[in-house]
């Protein structure tokens, strides 16, 4: 075999005169008569070559070149000359071309069922994961590749340089089901046993810090059984991090070096210091805990107006928990949303529509009105519920700041629901109103924001039960200690305004990382899972090697983890995660390449001691 002296991508002017050798894939063939015209590939790059037929010394190599087709694997040797028709300035090699003397045939492909060729039409996605080995070959997947081992790189080098260890951690685990379902894995020499995949590493760093490895990171793999979205896959990959007597604020100077860092090495962008906002105040202004901020659309909470108006819809939303403390997941509240420009853009039938979309957050609907120019040349209030605010329009109009063109959309409901609902119907009419600018990797905003703050419980809402909102491990803050370790599971209002160390980075609304300040009181943890339903023996039994070791001596300590995927589709300007990643999983979890998850011969099930329960007839 000719063995390349050199890559597709690298000949320049320089090399002209030079016997090269290359090796790739044929993108392209052109038969011009006397001359044939191939593009060879690799994941560096294109370089033209060039068989002349008068040239051919008899040995058969224009007959080989011939019969090239796409996607063929070659290996060649010839002299670098100067391009002959002119420069092609979109390669990188367009200034030469190889005049070949000498070819291999190293692989004949099959005709394949598409072409990984940037200039053709995608093929669909279900096409491209079963044959990713051909969709992987564009350079677009190959510069992804690329770009994610930078990222990898760059990271090992910071925490390096940080004084962090890089550790691994196991991936058959103890089942601690305290967060999303988990890929269990049976026992073969433990009949009726199973390990667990691990969700993340959690509480073997947090073993780390115990035991004295001080700085702690890792970039790993995590498995949650969960339905996969456009940017969550079951099996994903984490920066996984965690330091020793260090408070909340050490932690977050670290990180935000290391987000500095990165993208500053990525992608050459200087990123000023990032700024922070509480929980609280972005459900109020945003109405989700990862707000977008590259464009406005504050929400306001108006329920002392709306309480004025004498609309039933709104006294009834606010009759309900009118005696909990505000922020009360169960007090009814009036928010609103002003839309500038709203008036003209936003139409009636898109207007309809919101009604239903927020219905799938458990609101009734949602109240419009519209702010119109009136015979006197000022505002006048126009369309759906303006008849109950007109007689206050001076100040209605000067609470939320309209002005003529505007629209305001309004939702009542108990504070959880309204904040949810009111929070995606901003993100909804940001994009119907053309307001969300380009991903930061096409030349739009990084708009990066540490959110901090966190309640340290939530009820979940199918069973009613309290859980923890980022998970059991996390601490109070300071101020709230006294409170949590004085809550009872009965007292609601005393729980849910309990306040964890909690702190998450987020960027242009999607969170890219999450963590704590963690518990290192053994007492401490254990009220944790008293609070969350678990008896003393429930909470040994799941975690009795967490709680032994915090009794032996742990340093207070906190962590971190990024979502190493969501940070490379920042950098690519993808919202969907499979793009990058190499071997992806389809919306229902399977591999189309591999054709996984797959039934096995009852052999291998006797040996792990499961049996299969065949499922219903037509299910």
């Amino acid at each position: 075999m000719l063995i390349r002296t050199h890559t597709c991508g690298q000949l320049r002017e320089t090399n002209v005169g030079q016997t090269v050798r290359l090796n790739g894939w044929v993108n392209s063939y052109r038969d011009h008569g006397n001359l044939i015209f191939i593009d060879l590939r690799d994941r560096y790059g294109l370089t033209q070559l060039v068989f002349d037929k008068e040239d051919d010394s008899g040995g058969g190599m224009m007959d080989a070149a011939d019969k090239l087709r796409n996607e063929d694997v070659v290996a060649i040797e010839g002299a670098v000359r100067v391009r002959i028709g002119g420069e092609n300035p979109k390669l990188e090699t367009g200034k030469v071309e190889v005049v070949v003397s000498k070819l291999e045939v190293l692989s004949k492909t099959a005709n394949p069922p598409f072409i990984p060729d940037e200039t053709q039409k995608l093929p669909n996605e279900e096409l491209r994961l079963t044959h990713r080995y051909l969709d992987l070959r564009r350079p677009t997947m190959q510069k992804t590749l690329g770009l994610r081992h930078r990222v990898y790189q760059v990271t090992r080098r910071y925490f390096d340089e940080n004084g962090f260890l890089e550790i691994e951690t196991p991936v058959l685990y103890k089942s601690t089901p305290e967060g999303a379902r988990e890929f269990l894995v049976p026992s073969r020499h433990v009949p009726g046993t199973f390990y667990a995949l691990p969700q993340s590493p959690q509480l073997f760093k947090q073993i780390l810090m115990v035991s004295g490895c001080d700085r702690y990171m890792q970039i790993c793999r995590c498995f949650r059984d969960e339905d996969p979205r456009a940017d969550r896959q079951a099996e994903f990959t984490q920066i996984d991090l965690e330091m020793s007597f260090v408070r909340r604020e050490q932690v977050m100077e670290t990180m935000e070096g290391f987000v500095r860092r990165l993208w500053k090495d990525v992608c050459g962008v200087d990123v000023p210091p990032l700024k922070r906002m509480t929980y609280r105040e972005a459900m109020e202004e945003y109405g989700i805990d990862r707000p977008d901020t590259r464009y406005g659309l504050r929400i306001r909470d108006i329920s002392d107006f709306a309480g004025t108006l004498g609309f039933a819809i709104f006294d009834g939303a606010l009759a309900k928990g009118k005696d909990r403390p505000r922020f009360n997941s169960k007090r009814g509240v009036v928010k609103a949303i002003r839309v500038p420009g709203g008036a003209e853009k936003l139409t009636r039938k898109l207007t309809d529509g919101y009604t239903e979309f927020v219905k799938t957050f458990g609101a009734g609907g949602v109240a419009v009105v519209k702010v119109v120019k009136g015979d006197d040349g000022g505002p006048k209030l126009d369309t759906g519920i303006a008849k109950f605010l007109e007689p206050k329009r001076a100040e209605f109009v000067a609470l939320l700041g309209c002005e003529i063109g505007d629209t305001v959309l309004f939702v009542a409901d108990v504070y959880s629901v309204a904040t949810k609902a009111i929070g995606e119907l901003r993100q909804k009419v940001a994009r119907d109103m053309g307001l969300v600018p380009k991903p930061g990797a096409e030349g739009g905003p990084w708009n990066f924001l540490w959110v901090v703050d966190f309640p340290m419980f939530e009820r979940n809402k199918d069973t009613g039960k309290w859980v923890a909102m980022h998970h059991p491990f996390t601490s109070p803050t300071d101020d709230q200690m006294q409170a949590f370790l004085d809550a009872d599971v009965d007292d609601e209002v005393t729980i849910e305004g309990i306040v964890s160390a909690g702190y998450d980075i987020v960027l242009n609304g999607q969170e890219i990382a999450g963590g704590s300040v963690r518990i290192h009181d053994q007492a401490v943890q254990s009220k944790v899972f008293q609070l969350l339903g678990m008896t003393p023996e429930q909470a040994r039994e799941k975690f009795s090697f967490l709680l032994e070791a915090l009794g032996y001596g742990a340093p207070p300590h906190a962590g971190i983890a990024f979502g190493l995927d969501r940070l490379v589709m920042n950098f690519v300007g993808t919202d969907n995660i499979r793009d990058v990643i190499a071997f992806p999983k389809t919306q229902t979890g399977a591999d189309l390449m591999t054709r996984a998850p797959s039934t096995v011969p009852n052999s291998q099930l006797k040996d792990v001691h499961v049996q299969v329960i065949a499922p219903p007839a037509g299910g």
